[in-house]
């Protein structure tokens, strides 16, 4: 028996597997391969854990990691943008950070938690 064959009607080549002969398949490539970075590993996580489904489907059709890498994009940029915002808010400026360097980092600490918090409860865990 050969150890692969070709068939014609569906397009697919076998590999001889035992007394078997098993369908010799591959997952698309993707074009780019970005970097995930933490958000995109947590999200990850997430879906393997929690929606197995959507996982599967994006890994099969070769799109995972340009999802991964976009909800990464997403998550920086959000909270970038909720870090500096927030602490307009608050009143936390870089006067406050030469004058109280302990108290600004704690309050910078606390802005970070929450902006952490938003973004889980929004991006990565959705």
């Amino acid at each position: 028996m050969d150890k692969y064959i070709y068939d014609e009607r569906n397009g697919l080549w076998y590999e001889l597997q035992g007394d078997y002969y098993i369908p010799c398949l591959t997952l698309p490539t993707e074009k780019e391969h970005k970097p995930i970075g933490l958000w995109g590993q947590r999200h990850k996580r997430y879906l393997q854990e929690h929606k197995r489904a959507v996982y599967i489907t994006l890994l099969t059709s070769g799109k995972l990691n340009c999802y991964l890498a976009d909800i990464n994009e997403q998550a920086t940029n959000m909270m970038f943008r909720l870090v500096e915002q927030m602490a307009d808010r608050e009143g936390v400026t870089k006067q406050l950070k030469a004058e109280s360097p302990i108290l600004w980092i704690g309050r910078m600490n606390e802005i970070q938690a929450r902006a952490r918090e938003i973004i889980y409860s929004e991006l990565i865990y959705t």
